[in-house]
């Protein structure tokens, strides 16, 4: 980073800047190369450039700016702490910015608010203010690089490019051929967010230790009382997810290393074949024995002790491969010496589940406002297992959901016979006979509005990361664009205007000229507005972060949008 850049990254909040005139592509520019100089002084081990680093990354303009950025874009935007504040408008997105400051801070308790689940157990959830969410986005910012560099090879959850995909893609390569460990022990740490020593937490995870220690000592206010929080890193904080990883990296190294292969003679005798496969704090372990996984259960319990976590009993067992186990939403078996990776059939039933309540509680609606409630249900559950062996599942998923909405239909009409309610609510569309649909009036004529079914989505194999890939790492930038181009055609599956434009912006936003992913969002801009004449047609089209979206109708006011701030 040169002089002027380096300037720029470590200034001051100008009083006169305004959220929308901020030049986004510089600020993500400086971000990035303080990122890639904290991967860099990883590597070399030199902690003293680190710790100088990421305070230049956490006192900077640029920082603070995409940290305020992210909290007032994702989906928690509008859900306030215990302040009840939210950053709605931009003189309050820029006072922000100013208000992010080491001196003087003092985070406040999180709202504690509880989220069922699908066990019929409740999760609670953590809720910081606005301020606090910001302030653990920035120096995110500055620990995510260290995080990935220090990674486990074969950790996957919240982490950058990685997910539940990679988890069980991992498992197919470890369990699948003729050689494989035919052993697995299914590990599950007990509460593991709630009980993480802090002590061990301050003492080695590399990043501000004041402000560390301020996050994890904040308390917790329930029903109106506070409760001081002595251990653990609450749920719903930004920072806590990467904390829990980086408390559970280096399971994988130890394992490898208290476990290794007998030798004599220079031939091996004796083969563990000890594999880690990790997603947050769901792992599973795999061995050529049950008594090599039982050396191994040990070697985890002794590796959380050390931070003030356990195994919880009721759901760690050691299971042969061809009795399989459940992983991730996926049931992995060996089928007469073929490994196969279904859904699992406690998810299935966890959607259906999703689904027919939706029904039961939609009993008087339009038929295709009950379509619009369902459809993002079934298409997450279908775009989550499309990348397993999954058509027979999704066969039985489609007859389940068929059968409950007929249940709604005949309902509905007591006094009419089967055959007038089919033609009523199911069409033949295409080769599908039942098809769950009606046609709706719009201005450009009628539209028929369907139900997705499972069995039309594209089931293919998923492409696995490279376990070294480092998204804060230049190297590994190519790689990374290649593979945001194949997710964001799976993404934009069924979007043909806005993949086209995807493609022809080379993946960028024209505005700040940063990457578009699905983290980021998007909106369809129109160059020429409609209410003036303009077209859909690519030429009149531009593919827009949502921030860049309501900054260009803030600089030209004739094509404001309604509410928009």
């Amino acid at each position: 980073m040169n002089a002027e850049n380096e300037n720029l990254a470590c200034a001051s909040s100008d009083g006169e800047m305004q959220w929308h005139q901020i030049n986004w592509s510089q600020a993500h520019r400086n971000v990035r190369r303080l990122q890639a100089r904290i991967v860099k002084a990883t590597k070399e081990g030199r902690w003293g450039k680190v710790k100088a680093l990421q305070w230049l990354l956490t006192h900077s303009l640029s920082g603070k700016a995409i940290a305020v950025k992210q909290v007032t874009e994702n989906q928690g935007k509008k859900t306030s702490g215990v302040d009840g504040e939210t950053w709605s408008t931009p003189h309050a997105k820029t006072t922000a910015i100013r208000s992010l400051q080491r001196h003087g801070y003092q985070p406040k308790p999180l709202r504690r608010v509880y989220i069922p689940k699908f066990n019929g157990k409740k999760r609670p959830l953590g809720i910081p203010t606005m301020k606090d969410r910001a302030m653990q986005a920035l120096y995110l910012l500055a620990l995510d690089p260290v995080s990935e560099t220090l990674a486990d090879r074969n950790s996957y959850g919240f982490r950058k490019g990685r997910s539940t995909r990679d988890a069980i893609a991992q498992c197919f390569i470890t369990l699948s051929r003729g050689k494989s460990p035919k052993w697995v022990f299914e590990g599950d740490i007990q509460g593991c967010f709630d009980h993480i020593s802090h002590e061990w937490m301050e003492a080695n995870i590399p990043m501000d230790k004041v402000i560390l220690h301020k996050w994890l000592k904040a308390g917790v206010i329930e029903k109106g009382k506070l409760f001081p929080t002595e251990q653990g890193t609450p749920q719903g904080g930004i920072l806590s997810p990467t904390l829990a990883n980086m408390v559970l990296d280096g399971l994988e190294e130890r394992l490898a290393h208290a476990i290794r292969r007998k030798k004599s003679n220079g031939k091996v005798i004796f083969s563990p074949m000890i594999n880690l496969v990790r997603y947050a704090d769901d792992f599973i372990v795999t061995g050529s024995t049950p008594e090599v996984l039982e050396q191994a259960k040990e070697v985890v319990r002794e590796f959380l002790q050390e931070r003030g976590l356990s195994l919880s009993e009721e759901k760690t067992r050691i299971v042969h491969i061809e009795t399989g186990f459940d992983f991730l939403g996926q049931n992995v078996r060996m089928y007469s010496r073929k490994l196969l990776i279904k859904p699992s059939k406690s998810a299935r039933m966890k959607a259906l589940t999703k689904i027919r309540t939706t029904i039961k509680e939609n009993k008087a609606v339009n038929q295709e406002i009950l379509i619009g409630l369902l459809n993002p249900v079934i298409r997450g559950w279908v775009n989550y297992h499309r990348h397993s062996v999954a058509s027979k599942a999704f066969s039985r998923f489609d007859y389940d959901v068929w059968q409950a909405l007929w249940q709604w239909a005949i309902r509905r009409h007591r006094n009419k016979g089967a055959r007038w309610v089919r033609q009523r609510y199911f069409h033949t569309i295409r080769n599908r006979t039942w098809s769950f649909a009606n046609k709706v009036k719009t201005s450009d004529g009628s539209q028929m509005v369907k139900l997705v079914y499972a069995t039309d989505a594209d089931i293919r194999r998923h492409r696995k990361i490279k376990a070294e890939a480092n998204p804060y790492d230049p190297i590994w930038e190519t790689y990374f664009e290649e593979r945001l181009t194949l997710h964001m055609g799976t993404e934009l599956l069924g979007n043909r205007i806005a993949w086209r434009l995807w493609q022809s912006q080379q993946g960028h936003c024209p505005e700040c000229d940063e990457p578009v992913t699905p983290e980021t969002g998007w909106h369809v801009h129109h160059v020429v507005p409609r209410v003036y004449g303009g077209k859909d047609i690519l030429s009149n089209l531009r593919l827009l972060h949502p921030n860049c979206h309501r900054k260009l109708h803030h600089e030209t006011p004739s094509l404001s949008l309604p509410g928009s701030p």
